[in-house]
């Protein structure tokens, strides 16, 4: 026989029970706590959907940012396109206005032969500048009726200036 089993060793199966017993309690402490860490990892699941649904609406938020940008960097190119031709067109017509600034300034010219301005004769008048047949026959003290009737070629409604006209006699 061997001599483990001569000798009286009572402490052997007592060891197995403490161990099994210890084991059996680490087991369900173990348990315990995978039960707790499943509740916690569900809640945690929870609050990641909602951090992906925050992150969807965060992406959704940029993409309309950049759209935007792009829709003002569009409506800054068209403004500036049509401030520009604008300016052109003010250009021209300051132009425009300064050429007949300059020509209503200059006296008027003689017909062709002629070298000084045009003169009124006795019995004559000289369109000027904003004349029309009203102002004239109200100046020279004369009805237009009379005035129209002395001057039958003349068009009263596209006097130039420099043009003679026949008063009529007092």
């Amino acid at each position: 026989m061997d001599t483990i089993s001569r000798e009286n060793n009572s402490m052997l199966p007592v060891a197995g029970v403490v161990v099994g017993v210890l084991s059996l309690l680490v087991g369900g402490y173990a348990a315990i706590k995978a039960s707790s860490l499943t509740k916690t990892v569900a809640a945690h699941e929870e609050k990641i959907a909602r951090i992906d649904g925050i992150e969807s609406q965060a992406s959704t938020a940029a993409a309309a940012a950049d759209k935007a940008a792009r829709d003002i960097s569009s409506l800054n190119r068209s403004t500036q396109d049509a401030f520009n031709t604008v300016a052109a067109s003010l250009g021209n017509i300051q132009a425009s206005i300064t050429k007949l600034e300059e020509a209503q300034k200059r006296p008027a010219v003689a017909a062709k032969g002629s070298s000084g301005p045009v003169v009124a004769g006795p019995d004559e008048y000289v369109i000027k500048g904003g004349d029309t047949g009203a102002k004239i026959a109200r100046a020279q003290g004369f009805a237009l009726p009379d005035l129209i009737a002395v001057n039958p070629s003349v068009d009263w409604t596209h006097l130039k200036v420099g043009q003679k006209i026949k008063l009529p006699k007092k």
